[in-house]
């Protein structure tokens, strides 16, 4: 077993695998790996591959974060991607710990972080367990395979009740084209002003708006990201920017205006979404982030009670 950090011209192989693994996700595509690098603070990636022969059996993309006084960290997000089989993960973590150490001494790094699936962190040895965890520990999902009579069904009466209510009062939704220059700059200014709303209302921190900017540019290239945005009267009301990688339609990131918040804009504009998942032939909608059970003071308690009332199960 070897590894090595792939070169340029071995990125669609790399690409090939995270599609193909399991536990492959979006962040650790190429595609996440440019968008992230359009970030100041984390402006460069590598990507270390382990090898059995020629054959690609593992590995992880890795992206800079800068830290004051010249330091950073190596992050890889939802990786490495291993079998964690116990015969072999110490291992393939030795060699891809080897590589990410030569790339720590160039870079000043002073830690590595890798955040594969919360089950699988306790057999990483010589790791330590976060407190404050990048990646959502719990997570609502929906099943796109029922039928929209199916997934009305299960929802909690207000957010059927809802999703009418924003129909009725003539609130709009419309995909926006980031190809179009002058609609993008329109949506997301008024993406970024209903942002910095959200969060002082929701008590969140959030990016610089470039963040969502590039998101959205980057991944639109790879059909990996669709922004959808609910007006009413020509006035912006909500949006939201959901991924889609595999099987899976991911509600990344969503904002509301506090103005017109009676018209539900928000409901309307998640069932859309879904439905749109499901036309894509999306087997998951995952809502990404959610409060633990029995945790009533937790920071996402109010975006739970918005995302519960679309039905879906529980995951962590």
């Amino acid at each position: 077993m070897k590894a090595k950090i792939l070169e340029k011209n071995q990125e669609e192989l790399w690409d090939k695998f995270v599609k193909e693994h399991p536990l492959g996700t979006i962040h650790q595509t190429t595609a996440w790996g440019k968008f992230q690098t359009r970030i100041k603070s984390r402006n460069k990636k590598w990507i270390i591959g382990l090898f059995e022969g020629e054959k690609l059996i593992g590995g992880t993309m890795m992206v800079r974060h800068s830290l004051p006084k010249g330091y950073c960290f190596l992050y890889c997000a939802r990786g490495p991607l291993l079998d964690f089989n116990p015969d072999t993960i110490e291992e393939q973590m030795s060699a891809i710990r080897k590589e990410a150490g030569s790339i720590a001494k160039e870079e000043n790094a002073i830690f590595l972080r890798v955040d594969p699936s919360l089950k699988r962190m306790k057999k990483l040895k010589r790791f330590h367990i976060s407190h404050s965890g990048f990646q959502p520990e719990h997570t609502l999902l929906l099943d796109l395979k029922l039928s929209e009579e199916s997934l009305l069904e299960q929802m909690k009466q207000k957010g059927r009740y809802n999703i009418r209510l924003a129909k009725k009062k003539g609130v709009k939704i419309h995909l926006c084209n980031p190809r179009n220059p002058e609609e993008f700059e329109r949506d997301i200014d008024a993406y970024y002003k209903m942002l910095k709303e959200t969060t002082q209302r929701d008590g969140f921190s959030a990016h610089n708006k470039d963040v969502y900017r590039n998101m959205v540019e980057v991944l639109t290239g790879h059909n990996f990201v669709k922004f959808y945005i609910a007006e009413y009267e020509g006035k912006i009301l909500a949006a939201t920017i959901v991924t889609y990688f595999k099987d899976t339609a991911t509600y990344y990131y969503g904002v509301s205006s506090n103005h017109c918040r009676n018209l539900m804009a928000p409901y309307l504009l998640q069932w859309e979404a879904i439905k749109e998942a499901k036309k894509h032939e999306m087997k998951t909608y995952d809502f990404l982030g959610i409060a633990p059970e029995n945790k009533p003071d937790h920071p996402y308690k109010g975006i739970t009670q918005f995302k519960t009332r679309f039905g879906g199960y529980r995951e962590t």
